[in-house]
């Protein structure tokens, strides 16, 4: 996918190092942002169920200066409906500026989502003029990083090159000495294969070759990726992922020489040649829910199936409740001056929060019950350390390792984290 890099009149400087002049209104709200086109639709009832988890709890350990917190729009609250039934995103319809506007007009302070990385932009160029932060649980693309927004954009999941560094790992730790990369024609691919290119170098291997193919045309570069007799081929793909992976296994290379970016897992089964990923690794980014967490989404929505990003939206909400909580306002400059600082990552250049010691904390009452002793939270969440740095990105990026079997089928094997300084 591919992103424009100019935000449309957002204000200048970065909100995130600020010093900011109060002007909330003493009440907190948290807006959430939802896709209802597309390919990410399906995660809406995670996250709603997720911010909603998270609001409660907030709310059950005293909200925000004794005050509750206000989920916005009505129905992501529930107000009205039972948590993870299709009325509860019912107003969700809009586009995503339209539903950025609508969040403005009810006076959000702070705004959650979207899920798609190609709708951030919408979003970014109508809060960010506006002074309200945007945390997206689950924008991945690379060039977000960099989009106009003044410091008012923040992500809670990794983007897409992160895991460059845990492809090249998992090769690395198999006892690989040469790599190659197979990645499809695009922003992920390049982005993502390069990251894997300079990780390999750093771990000393040698990295032969970073052949592009265009998905249904991968035989070339499969047949000259063969030709450099690499011990590990990483494969970075999405739409193209099946076809390069049979023709890889046309020219011979196949099992567990074979490592998969996470665009490329899927359950192949009879889809590739019987036992052709037989021990071929992959990576998911995230975590595994803790039983406990799971327990408490399913408390909010019975009907929930799927928890993906459900631990990055709980703890997006949860953020910016606590930077609300450590600014003393509710006001999106403070929120968004004080989300570096709670979150572990870059301080500010002066304050409290650029000298005070941080203390490690897992939940909102704990964090909260810091701020009042006059301590400094650095949460850590359902989704593990994050640290967002001065361009509102996570500086730990978790992943989930699979390794597939000889019907063709990924299951869990491990996890791995990268991670860097703030």
């Amino acid at each position: 996918m591919a992103l424009g890099l100019a935000g449309c009149s957002a204000p200048i400087g970065n909100a995130r190092l600020s010093s900011v002049t109060p002007s909330g209104d003493g009440v907190l709200r948290i807006g959430v942002i939802l896709d209802n086109t597309g390919s990410s639709a399906f995660l809406n009832e995670s996250e709603l169920a997720a911010a909603r988890l998270a609001v409660k709890q907030i709310n059950d350990a005293g909200g925000y200066k004794g005050h509750p917190v206000e989920l916005l729009p009505a129905s992501a609250a529930g107000e009205g409906s039972s948590a993870g039934q299709g009325a509860s995103a019912a107003a969700f319809t809009a586009d995503t500026a339209a539903q950025a506007k609508a969040l403005l007009s009810a006076h959000a302070d702070v705004v959650v989502g979207p899920t798609d990385s190609s709708h951030a932009p919408a979003a970014i160029d109508v809060l960010s003029p506006a002074r309200i932060p945007l945390i997206s649980p689950a924008n991945t693309a690379s060039g977000l990083s960099s989009y106009k927004n003044g410091g008012f954009y923040f992500r809670t999941s990794a983007a897409d090159a992160a895991q460059g560094s845990v492809l090249a790992k998992l090769a690395h730790d198999a006892g690989a000495k040469r790599i190659s990369v197979l990645h499809e024609a695009g922003d992920y691919g390049t982005r993502v294969s390069g990251a894997v290119m300079d990780a390999a170098r750093s771990l000393g291997m040698n990295a032969v070759s970073n052949a592009e193919f265009t998905p249904g045309k991968a035989a070339p570069a499969a047949a000259g990726i063969k030709s450099g007799t690499p011990d590990a081929v990483v494969v970075v793909a999405r739409d193209g992922a099946q076809g390069a992976l049979a023709e890889l296994m046309n020219a011979g290379l196949s099992g567990k020489s074979l490592i998969l970016s996470d665009g490329a897992i899927r359950q192949y089964g009879t889809a590739l040649g019987a036992g052709g990923l037989n021990g071929a690794r992959g990576v998911l980014p995230g975590v595994f829910p803790s039983a406990e967490f799971q327990a408490d989404l399913i408390g909010i929505d019975p009907q929930l199936k799927d928890t993906t990003y459900a631990a990055e939206t709980y703890d997006a909400v949860t953020l910016a409740s606590l930077a609300a909580a450590a600014a003393g306002d509710d006001a999106g400059g403070s929120i968004a001056a004080w989300l570096t600082t709670v979150s572990g990552g870059t301080r500010p250049a002066s304050g409290d929060a650029a000298t005070k010691e941080r203390t490690s904390c897992a939940s909102y009452k704990d964090c909260l019950e810091l701020l009042k002793g006059a301590g400094l939270p650095d949460y850590d969440g359902e989704s593990g350390t994050i640290g967002f740095d001065a361009n509102g990105d996570v500086t730990s990026s978790n992943y989930m390792v699979f390794t597939y079997g000889a019907d063709n089928t990924a299951r869990v094997s491990g996890k791995e984290t990268a991670s860097r300084t703030p």
